[in-house]
């Protein structure tokens, strides 16, 4: 279900082809929480957040705040991955934006969802591959996703399952 939309407006790309963000196709997932667009621009969903599946610098921290080694984290953040490919990779989707439209590396900050009606997002969270990260003032969904996401640990989902 599709809750107060923005106004989405298009871009255009160098070939003069006006792409817009009502539906457009994921080309690839780069890991659990960033998309690429066949546009070629990136997508950093809103809210979430998926464990690390390179080294990194956010990796180390990671291991070093939750206790967990490296590897242990990579390969959760490749659980993610996958998880991610499979719900939106070649499929069409449409974006819905927040206050903010672009993270500082220039990614567009969005919740995406699936021609059908799925949240992506919320998905994510809801089947145990994301936590959460929410960064002011982009918390339009901040009480759906900790709900899901409590409900995720709860019931031992994705990444929380033993």
């Amino acid at each position: 279900m599709f809750l107060g939309a923005l106004v989405i407006t298009g871009c255009q790309e160098s070939s003069g082809k006006d792409y817009g963000y009502s539906s457009i196709l994921v080309t690839r997932a780069v890991d659990g929480d960033t998309l690429v667009l066949e546009n070629k621009e990136r997508v950093r969903l809103i809210g979430i957040d998926t464990p690390e599946m390179h080294e990194s610098n956010k990796l180390n921290r990671d291991a070093q705040r939750s206790g967990q080694d490296v590897e242990t984290i990579k390969q959760l953040g490749r659980q993610s991955y996958a998880f991610t490919k499979k719900l939106v990779e070649g499929k069409r989707v449409r974006l819905e934006f927040d206050v903010e439209r672009f993270d500082k590396y220039k990614r567009i900050l969005a919740y995406v969802y699936l021609e059908d009606g799925t949240f992506v997002n919320a998905r994510i969270v809801q089947e145990g591959y994301a936590s959460l990260m929410t960064y002011p003032p982009n918390v339009k969904y901040a009480d759906l996703f900790l709900k899901l996401y409590q409900e995720a640990r709860q019931n031992q989902r994705g990444l929380w399952s033993k």
